[in-house]
C-alpha cells in the first residue's frame, strides 16, 4: 500500500454527519477528502428537530451563528390525542428550558441545515470536496487506508470514516450484519405553504397526534413559510421503501380511524412521499483499526426520539476531538471515539424504538396510561429526565438515562 496522503481523513459519504465530520476534522488540524455517491451535495428531506445538544455541537464548528438564522424557535412540544381530538399535554421551551440546558430546542429545515455544513467545508482550505464518488470497499495495513470507489479508482488516506447512511458499503465490509431492519412502519412526508395549513393548527410548536398505530407531526420551517408534515402508521410494511410518491387516497388509508381534525392536516398536504422506516440493532463495535462509522452508518435508529441528526453531529465533533487529542495515532483516536459513542448512541436507538411502541402507537388501557404519566409531570420534572441527553456533549461516555424506564424517563417529547 503507498504511503497515505499527509495523513489525510477520508469520509464516505457529503449528508450532515459527513460534513460535521469533515469540518471538525479539518479544525483538528487534518486533511480531509469527502466522497459523495451522488452527482452534487444536498440533502433529501424536510424539517429535522435540533436539541440543545445538537446546538452545542454547531458552536463548536464554528457555525452556530450561521445554522440559528435558519431555524424556527418553537415554543413547546405538543402531544395531542389523535382519537378525541384535544391535547394531552405540551412542554414549554422558553426561558426556563434554556437557562436549564443552555441552548434552544428549534426546528429547522434539514436543507438548509446542510447548506451551512457545506458552506463551511468549502470554505476550509483543508477540506476536499468529490461528488460522483461512490465508495465500494477498502483495505487497511498498519501504514493507511486504500478506499475503492466503485468506479474502480483508489483513494489512499490515513483513515476511512464511514458515513455513508443506512445501507453503507463501509458498514457492510465492517460490520457484515446484513441489510436493515424493516420496523413495518411506513412514514409519508409533504411540505406545504403556510397559508394551506389550518388557520387554527398553526402552532408555534412541534406537534404530536398520537393514536393506534398511527401518529402525525407537524411544525413550521423556514421562517414560518411553510409547515413540515409528517404522518406514519404501523402497516407491517415488509420492504424498504424511500422517497416514493403516493396519493393522498393511500396516505388517509392508515387514518381512517382518527379523529376528522387530525385527518384534516393530510387533507392539506400536497406531493407526498413515502418511506418504510428501518433502523438496526446496536453492535459492539463500529471501529476497526483505521476505519470507523459515523451518524446512520453506525446507529441508524427511528425517528420517535427526534436525535438522528443530532446524534451525526455529536460524533463528527467528537471524531474531531479525539483526532486532535491523540496526534499522529489514527488507530487510538477511533478507538477512543468509539468508546465515547457507543454507549450513548446505543440508548437512543433503543429508546427511540421504545417510545414508538408506548407514546406514539398505543391504543386502550396502554394509551390511557401513557396519558396518566405523562400529564402528572410538571416541565421541571420532564428537564430531570432529559438532562442524560440534552445536558450531555458529544465527549460524553455513559448515557445514564433515567432508570425508571420507557415511559417516566425518556418517554415522548420530541417528535421527528
Amino acid at each position: 500500500m503507498t504511503a497515505p496522503d499527509a495523513g489525510r481523513f477520508i469520509v464516505a459519504g457529503g449528508g450532515i454527519g459527513g460534513l460535521a465530520a469533515a469540518l471538525a476534522l479539518a479544525q483538528a488540524g487534518a486533511a480531509v477528502t469527502v466522497l459523495e455517491k451522488a452527482a452534487e451535495l444536498g440533502e433529501i428531506g424536510a424539517g429535522i428537530q435540533l436539541g440543545p445538544n445538537a446546538f452545542r455541537c454547531l458552536d463548536r464548528l464554528g457555525i452556530g451563528d450561521a445554522a440559528r438564522a435558519t431555524a424556527v424557535y418553537i415554543d413547546q412540544l405538543r402531544l395531542m390525542d389523535a382519537m378525541g381530538g384535544e391535547e394531552i399535554t405540551h412542554i414549554p421551551l422558553g426561558e426556563p428550558f434554556r437557562q436549564r440546558f443552555g441552548d434552544p430546542y428549534a426546528v429547522v429545515h434539514r436543507g438548509e441545515l446542510h447548506g451551512v455544513l457545506l458552506r463551511a467545508c468549502q470554505a476550509h482550505g483543508c477540506i476536499a470536496l468529490r461528488t460522483g464518488a461512490e465508495v465500494a470497499g477498502y483495505a487497511q495495513d498498519g501504514g493507511g487506508v486504500a478506499v475503492r470507489l466503485a468506479s474502480g479508482e483508489r483513494v489512499d488516506g490515513a483513515a476511512l470514516i464511514g458515513a455513508d447512511g443506512l445501507w453503507s458499503r463501509v458498514r457492510a465490509q465492517l460490520v457484515g450484519d446484513g441489510p436493515p431492519r424493516v420496523s413495518g412502519h411506513t412514514t409519508y412526508r409533504s411540505v406545504i405553504p403556510t397559508a394551506r395549513m389550518p388557520e387554527d393548527l398553526r402552532w408555534n410548536a412541534a406537534t404530536l397526534w398520537a393514536g393506534p398505530k398511527c401518529h402525525l407531526v407537524h411544525y413550521p420551517l423556514s421562517g414560518w413559510e411553510t409547515f413540515n408534515l409528517v404522518v406514519t402508521c404501523h402497516n407491517d410494511a415488509a420492504e424498504p421503501v424511500a422517497g416514493k410518491p403516493v396519493s393522498e387516497a393511500e396516505v388517509l388509508r392508515g387514518f381512517a380511524h382518527v379523529h376528522p381534525r387530525a385527518q384534516a392536516i393530510i387533507r392539506h398536504g400536497t406531493d407526498w412521499k413515502l418511506w418504510v422506516l428501518c433502523d438496526r440493532d446496536p453492535v459492539g463495535s463500529w471501529v476497526d483499526g483505521r476505519v470507523a462509522l459515523l451518524g446512520d452508518a453506525a446507529h441508524p435508529m427511528l425517528q420517535y426520539f427526534a436525535q438522528g441528526a443530532c446524534m451525526a453531529l455529536e460524533d463528527g465533533v467528537c471524531l474531531g476531538e479525539m483526532v486532535a487529542a491523540h496526534p499522529g495515532r489514527v488507530e487510538q483516536a477511533l478507538a477512543a471515539y468509539q468508546t465515547r459513542r457507543l454507549l450513548r448512541t446505543a440508548a437512543v436507538q433503543l429508546y427511540s424504538r421504545a417510545i414508538g411502541e408506548h407514546v406514539y402507537h398505543p391504543a386502550g388501557a396502554h394509551a390511557a396510561l401513557r396519558d396518566a404519566i405523562m400529564r402528572a409531570k410538571a416541565p421541571a420534572d420532564w428537564y430531570d429526565s432529559l438532562a442524560w441527553l440534552y445536558g450531555g456533549t458529544a465527549l460524553t461516555e455513559t448515557p445514564a438515562p433515567h432508570a425508571a424506564g420507557t415511559m417516566a424517563g425518556g418517554d415522548a417529547h420530541v417528535y421527528q
